[in-house]
């Protein structure tokens, strides 16, 4: 396995276990939620260096302007992470809440999904265990779910 590689792979790994440092952080502050987005994901490489704007990258600006409007940006603050490790199933997000399911979403197209993932994030927020059926989600997180991780 080439150098680059086992960098990157290692680097994703830290990226991993600080989203968990991060999460159990921000619990313990005021805010108990966190949206958080990978910045990485889809992005082009070249000799082992990221070339352009990641689609993570504009996926995490579009949220961050429909969030200037959002009713709970104050309650649920979005957080750009390096690398969440999902990189086949890009771009990906995840929510985070004190004593909730942890939910990570992939395969969201860059285009036309920041709404959904704020519509989906206000349905999270509003339920006291996080749970989010597969027919209360947007359609464009009903079949991207990567992840549905317990309370610990």
């Amino acid at each position: 396995m080439p150098a680059s590689v086992i960098q990157f792979t290692q680097s994703a790994m830290i990226q991993m276990t600080d989203i968990l440092q991060i999460s159990q952080n921000t619990n313990s502050s005021k805010t108990s939620h966190t949206l958080f987005v990978c910045k990485t994901c889809a992005s082009v490489w070249q000799e082992g260096k990221r070339v352009g704007e990641s689609g993570g990258q504009k996926l995490l600006q579009r949220l961050q302007d429909l969030a200037e409007k959002w009713e709970l940006r104050d309650e649920f603050p979005i957080q750009a992470v390096e690398c969440m490790s999902a990189c086949s199933r890009a771009c990906v997000v995840a929510f985070v809440g004190k004593g909730k399911l942890t939910y990570l979403f992939g395969d969201l197209p860059v285009d036309h999904n920041g709404e959904a993932v704020l519509e989906c994030a206000s349905k999270y927020y509003a339920k006291s265990d996080g749970l989010l059926p597969w027919s209360e989600r947007p359609e464009p997180l009903k079949n991207g779910i990567l992840a549905r991780i317990p309370t610990s």
